[in-house]
């Protein structure tokens, strides 16, 4: 941006004489397009970051437990649909090849962690069957995704 030039006004003599005026730059930078731009970014990130989410769509099962906390890479997650399909991210992968391409990606990876998802209405035994495999496979960071808002443990007359 250019720096704008602002002219002395002399009242008075000075102008009638017929001196030149001097023309100065002005030292006040204009803040207000600055505040728009960024209220308006912070508008964009704010609608666009509840989508940023995994899109595999799965009924989770609903607990009181409290989110874990962030990393700054994006988790490794892994998603058991309830009609039985296994995903890594949101790519489709046989069962057999789960663990063989998990460390592939893990080695490209700064961190360990991996969050599994699965569906409500998958049995327990095979969330755990895949827990398993993740175990044997060298991954013993697996935390459990889960939707909040879920029944106490008081609810249950614990």
């Amino acid at each position: 941006m250019g720096a704008m030039m602002q002219k002395e006004v002399g009242g008075g003599e000075k102008a009638r004489r017929g001196k030149r005026r001097r023309n100065r730059p002005m030292a006040e930078i204009n803040v207000t397009p600055f505040v728009d731009v960024m209220l308006v970014l912070l508008i964009v990130f704010m609608v666009a970051a509840p989508m940023l989410t995994v899109g595999v769509p799965v009924e989770l099962p609903r607990t009181a437990a409290g989110a874990l906390p962030g990393d700054q890479e994006e988790p490794l997650t892994i998603t058991l649909t309830a009609d039985g399909r296994v995903m890594i991210q949101t790519t489709e992968t046989p069962t057999g090849e789960l663990i063989p391409r998990l460390q592939a990606v893990a080695a490209e990876r700064s961190g360990n962690r991996i969050f599994l998802r699965a569906d409500g209405a998958i049995p327990y035994e095979r969330v755990v069957q895949v827990m398993g495999a993740l175990n044997a496979g060298g991954f013993s960071n697996i935390g459990l995704v889960t939707d909040t808002d879920g029944p106490s443990f008081n609810e249950f007359g614990g």
